[in-house]
């Protein structure tokens, strides 16, 4: 048996510890490991970093202190998973109120999620009948539409924090530990009740059999397909890719729920261009029926950051609400269908004081269109204007 005097440092160390545990004195285990950790980080680095690795994800119960007085125990939140390399953490998390603005969101949306709410509210029930609520749904679509907004409120409504794990991140970090930095972060999740995003799962889930892939990828897959079909029914397992196509299609059947988020239709942008214009809509209220044509195929974050710009343009004086709209309708108009521009050029042409000659070059439709849709007959015309557009006064 050895004397301490007899041991090496790490062994007289180790000793030390165990002895301290034994004892059941676990802050002194704390205080004596954080000591190693500064004394070891020289000599030592990759020893030092994994004991304070260990330290910082336990948080060790006070049952005696002899070498501090003890204190008051403290609620302790959970340690959120860090990449080894960097030590930044893999997680970003959001703690929202319940009463959340709701995201726009068209009917039939509003109608799965609340689905999905009821079933999380009411477990016990669904146990009852021998059921398990939704525990991992997908959500698809295009950049803008409202895929993470949807995320957080959804938690809100839940009553749990959402964590986000940026998978794009984690696989362009450290290749070869990405796997240990998802599972790291899929742990972590899976012990407390929560929402978790996997955010650009297309980053990692690509079909299995494309040539460009890696091992390390195709083992990512694999992980993210035995997590899908694990995952507790005390939390929820969301997923988040702009690009459908690239997703392995065993990864797909996996999943409880696939929700499809499209571009906004009319309804949807009219609402959103209300709700972002906030105060403002007072002063943009006018140009409803024109922006709402102009801004239809645009995603929300989109909308609701060119509203910002024009908003801050008014609230600085640097433009009129009727400079800016001209302005957009200038840039916008172009890139619209043919019937699109039609449309927009006929509510111009009804809703503005702007001549024909003047919403033809806006718009590339030509004046005898606009007449044809407007009834207009060429000796109604109005005189051109090389000013300001103006809104036709009731």
């Amino acid at each position: 048996m050895y004397m301490l005097g007899e041991m090496n440092e790490i062994q007289a160390d180790l000793a030390q510890v165990i002895r301290l545990a034994l004892a059941e004195q676990t802050e002194d285990v704390r205080l004596f490991v954080a000591r190693l950790v500064r004394k070891y980080r020289n000599t030592d680095p990759e020893l030092a970093e994994q004991m304070d690795l260990y330290l910082r994800a336990k948080k060790l119960p006070r049952t005696s202190a002899p070498m501090r007085k003890a204190a008051q125990p403290v609620m302790t939140e959970q340690v959120l998973p860090v990449d080894d390399e960097s030590r930044l953490s893999l997680l970003k998390i959001f703690k929202d109120a319940p009463d959340r603005e709701q995201p726009l969101l068209s009917v039939g949306l509003e109608e799965t999620l609340s689905q999905l709410i009821q079933e999380r509210r009411q477990t016990e029930r669904l146990a009852s009948m021998g059921l398990n609520p939704t525990r991992s749904a997908i959500f698809v679509g295009p950049p803008g539409v409202g895929k993470t907004l949807t995320a957080r409120w959804l938690a809100a409504q839940l009553g749990v924090p959402l964590y986000v794990l940026d998978l794009t991140a984690v696989m362009s970090s450290l290749l070869g530990r990405s796997g240990s930095n998802l599972r790291a972060a899929l742990d972590f999740a899976k012990r407390i009740p929560c929402v978790l995003l996997l955010d650009e799962i297309d980053a990692i889930a690509k079909r299995r059999s494309d040539d460009s892939d890696v091992g390390e990828l195709k083992r990512l897959v694999t992980v993210i397909m035995q997590e899908v079909d694990e995952w507790p029914a005390t939390g929820l397992l969301l997923a988040a890719t702009n690009h459908p196509e690239l997703i392995d299609p065993a990864l797909w059947r996996r999943f409880d729920l696939v929700i499809d988020f499209k571009a906004p239709e009319m309804p949807a942008v009219k609402a959103a261009i209300k709700r972002f214009l906030g105060p403002d809509y007072a002063l943009f209220g006018r140009w409803i029926d024109i922006l709402t044509l102009a801004f239809n195929g645009e995603s929300f974050s989109d909308i609701e950051r060119e509203l910002q710009r024009f908003r801050r343009a008014v609230a600085l004086g640097t433009a009129s609400d009727a400079d800016l709209i001209e302005e957009f309708i200038k840039s916008r108009a172009l890139s619209l269908d043919r019937q699109a521009r039609i449309d927009l050029a006929v509510l111009l042409a009804k809703q503005t004081r702007l001549s024909q000659h003047t919403i033809s070059d806006i718009t590339g439709v030509s004046r005898d269109t606009i007449r044809k849709y407007t009834n207009e007959q060429p000796s109604a015309a109005k005189k051109p204007r090389k000013g300001n557009l103006t809104h036709e006064s009731n």
